[in-house]
């Protein structure tokens, strides 16, 4: 066949006839919204939606229409419950029925072009609220413009039942506090309309201060509202209430927290579960737990009878006493219980759990999709400039680790409802609806559909490409990786192009500003690991030039990072862009500005963070240039520079670093295990004596000391997962002594043991850094040697977080 006087193939001439067609949009501008429903609010709602969703972007005001018209039956989007449209002429009824049948919540979409008909078919109210939802995100639309597809024929029913949220009213989250009924309204809607089936809310006590300076109204009113705004869309209402009493054996205690119960579940519209955490916080033992669940259930039944209460066997110190008690209460499965949380900080591996259950008590799962380092699935391989920077809790679009570490636990439970601390994590909760809906989803489907409907058409490849490419720059070593500027380049073409509203968009912007943070972070990574070289090799020196002299040179050049910034422009950036989130999204981007928590969500605050070992090396000189002879000062700066040197035949490693992970034994991947329960991590900070955990990755330590940068990062493992590493080549005629740096997040208490002889028993974290100790000759003799780290229980100190080593010393004597 020809076409413009060119022969085409069979076969290229289909494709090209594809291709046509689906350029060819169908024009929606003077359709009409046929839904004949009269009682059924929530369908009601679906079509309320539809409409208003569709005048938001095109500003065309499409009508509603209740029943068939008598003449010119066209041009019409025909939205009910399926076994609803009778009124369907009989082709359109024929064709609605050859789709694949669905199931609870399910829907078809049906367009028949030729009849100009669209229908909306939900299998029940909550399907027509997702088939409306799936329309919207297939159209384009744009002021004055509505096109759809011109032959569309879909069913599709949820994978799992349950696909949620968390939403918590409370001053620790990172923006939701600052947020007003309307845009809780918003944003409900938003996950609603991409297949979430549950909102999980908070009450007014939780594990933080009860108000903010943020807070349009007291958490005990926005509570009742969102619970409202979940009724009125359809939705599940989970709710997440922590035991915070002093004493729950207590009768007056007891009456005390069941009086409070009371209060919350008589103001709540609606309330289907409720989940609570067997600790982080309050932790309980099982017998004292389950006696209490018994008696809150009782209150919880009187205002909603048919909600059930969930269970996560979560504890900050776990026994096998503890879970054996557990699982031997919950398989009584009282009548009360709903299921069982499977969240952070669970000990066991969820298989495990799984097994330990009897088969019909379901799996609910509680993903932390909101952090980025020290949580559940920390950002593997995560460069320490990064964790300094971006810190736990910044903006952090993953859609493949999520979609993996989704698809990989899915099958054992009903659903999630994820763990987020604010809209840093905005990206990720459409993944895990996504996947809760089919976990065939490809990510880029997502990324394309959340970027044309809350960007517009012309927006749906860039921005989907850029989120992509905004996961790629967490990859590998920051120093080296190349893809950080093509980010920043992409998103700053789509930046110069886009229009006023999308530059306002705050998701256009929360990917935005992670381009230019890290492209900054970049430059000033490069610039002052430059910096740092040349400082050293002024110090290198100082034998000839003089100490003081030395110094002085030495310390300016590390100043210039501060004194003469690089890429400043980037930096400005930042800040705007953070204004900016915060006026529109209530995102808290900094403490001082923005009145965020500290370690919650306020990465640009670390922005200017030093990236070198500059505030060490600064102290030290600062202590040497106050000796008193040159000798003293000679050899003090010289101590300083061979800080890691083991000497001749020696070996030096810091564990936290990719590049010394040849020397760790792992049986799995992380693909095989991304939580690390079973398999090392690396984790990030420097404990403080007398604090427990530290949640933000700063140089200092101790006792508030500035602490060299290799502390600041350690290898690490959970539990009583022992920690291994292997050395060779060593000299089998020669005595070593090992050094060891222990530094950590958590106050562990490990023990050492090298080939099956004790090396030292255990030791409290958190009280110094530095141990020394004689390596026996038996134990090197053959030229190698294993060490193994474990954590200790409670009657050994309460290591139960786990072993945690930053730097390791094989020196030959």
């Amino acid at each position: 066949m020809k076409i413009y006087g060119k022969t085409i193939a069979p076969l290229a001439l289909l494709l090209l006839l594809l291709f046509q067609a689906a350029a060819q949009k169908t024009d929606l501008s003077n359709y009409k919204i046929l839904c004949a429903e009269k009682n059924n609010p929530q369908v009601l709602k679906a079509v309320a939606v539809l409409q208003e969703e569709i005048g938001k972007r095109s500003q065309l005001q499409l009508p509603v229409i209740k029943s068939w018209p008598k003449k010119s039956a066209e041009n019409l989007i025909v939205v009910g419950i399926e076994n609803n449209l009778k009124f369907l002429p009989a082709e359109y009824a024929a064709e609605l029925a050859q789709l694949p049948a669905t199931r609870a919540e399910g829907f078809k979409l049906l367009a028949l072009e030729k009849a100009k008909i669209i229908v909306i078919a939900g299998h029940d109210s909550r399907g027509v609220l997702y088939g409306a939802g799936k329309f919207l995100r297939m159209l384009e639309m744009e002021p004055g413009r509505i096109k759809g597809i011109p032959a569309l024929k879909t069913s599709s029913s949820p994978q799992y039942p349950i696909r949620g949220h968390q939403l918590g009213y409370r001053p620790k989250t990172n923006a939701y506090d600052a947020w007003t009924v309307a845009q809780y309204d918003s944003y409900i809607r938003d996950l609603a309309l991409f297949g979430a089936n549950s909102i999980e809310i908070m009450p007014p006590r939780t594990d933080d201060d009860f108000s903010s300076v943020h807070m349009k109204l007291p958490a005990i009113e926005m509570m009742v509202h969102q619970s409202r705004i979940c009724r009125e869309y359809g939705l599940d209402v989970w709710m997440w209430y922590p035991n915070l009493g002093s004493d729950y054996t207590s009768p007056d205690s007891i009456r005390k927290e069941l009086a409070e119960r009371e209060q919350i579940f008589s103001l709540l519209p609606k309330l289907d579960a409720l989940f609570v955490p067997g600790g982080d916080p309050g932790d309980l033992e099982p017998d004292v737990l389950f006696d209490w669940l018994a008696r809150e259930a009782v209150v919880l039944k009187k205002y909603h009878p048919k909600a059930k209460i969930w269970i996560s066997p979560q504890v900050f110190k776990p026994t096998e006493s503890w879970f054996r008690r557990f699982f031997e209460q919950i398989n009584r499965k009282p009548e009360w219980l709903g299921g069982v949380v499977y969240g952070p900080w669970i000990r066991m591996p969820l298989p495990e759990v799984k097994k330990e259950l009897s088969p019909d008590i379901p799996i609910r799962l509680y993903p932390d999709i909101t952090h980025s380092l020290s949580c559940q699935y920390p950002v593997p391989d995560w460069d320490i400039a990064y964790a300094m920077t971006l810190g736990r809790e910044c903006i952090n679009p993953r859609p493949e680790d999520q979609k993996y570490i989704h698809n990989l636990y899915a099958r054992l439970a009903q659903g999630s409802i994820s763990y987020s601390e604010g809209t840093n994590d905005d990206v990720n909760k459409f993944i895990w609806s996504a996947q809760d809906w089919d976990s065939s989803t490809p990510v880029m489907e997502t990324l394309r559909e959340y970027a044309r409907y809350f960007m517009g058409p012309s927006y749906a490849e860039p921005v989907a490409q850029g989120l992509m490419a905004l996961e790629r720059n967490l990859r590998g070593p920051l120093l080296t990786n190349d893809q950080v500027q093509r980010t920043l380049q992409q998103w700053q073409a789509i930046e110069k192009e886009a229009s006023g509203q999308v530059l306002g968009n705050p998701r256009f912007q929360s990917g935005l500003i992670r381009a230019y943070y890290d492209a900054y972070i970049q430059r000033r990574l490069i610039y002052e690991t430059h910096l740092e070289r040349l400082a050293r090799n002024i110090l290198e020196n100082a034998s000839t030039t003089g100490s003081l002299q030395a110094i002085a040179q030495a310390r300016n050049t590390l100043l210039q990072a501060h004194e003469k910034p690089v890429a400043t422009e980037l930096r400005t950036r930042c800040y705007a862009l953070a204004d900016s989130l915060f006026r529109s999204f209530g995102a808290q981007l900094t403490i001082q500005k923005h009145h965020a928590m500290p370690g919650r969500g306020n990465f640009v605050d670390n922005i200017d963070i030093p990236l070198n070992d500059a505030l060490w090396l600064l102290d030290q000189l600062a202590r040497i240039e106050k000796m008193d002879d040159e000798n003293s000062r000679l050899a003090a700066v010289e101590k300083m520079l061979h800080r890691t040197d083991p000497g001749p035949g020696g070996f030096y490693d810091n564990l936290g670093a990719p590049s010394a992970w040849k020397r760790i034994r792992t049986t799995k991947s992380w693909a095989e295990d991304p939580g690390s329960l079973e398999s090392p991590r690396v984790s990030f900070g420097v404990g403080l004596t007398g604090v427990d955990w530290v949640h933000e990755v700063v140089a200092k330590g101790f006792e508030g000391l500035t602490t060299p940068l290799a502390w600041m990062n350690q290898v690490n493992t959970l539990y009583d997962t022992p920690l291994v590493a292997e050395y060779d080549n060593l000299d089998p005629g020669s005595e070593y002594l090992l050094r060891i740096a222990y530094t950590g997040r958590f106050r562990s208490s490990i023990k050492l043991v090298a080939d099956g002889v004790l090396i030292h028993n255990y030791i409290r974290m958190g009280t110094q850094p530095m141990y020394e100790f004689e390596l026996p000759q038996a134990i090197t003799r053959d030229g190698k040697v294993t060490f193994t780290w474990t954590s200790g229980s409670e009657d050994q100190g309460g290591g139960e977080r786990g072993s945690q080593v930053a730097e390791i010393w094989i020196i030959r004597k």
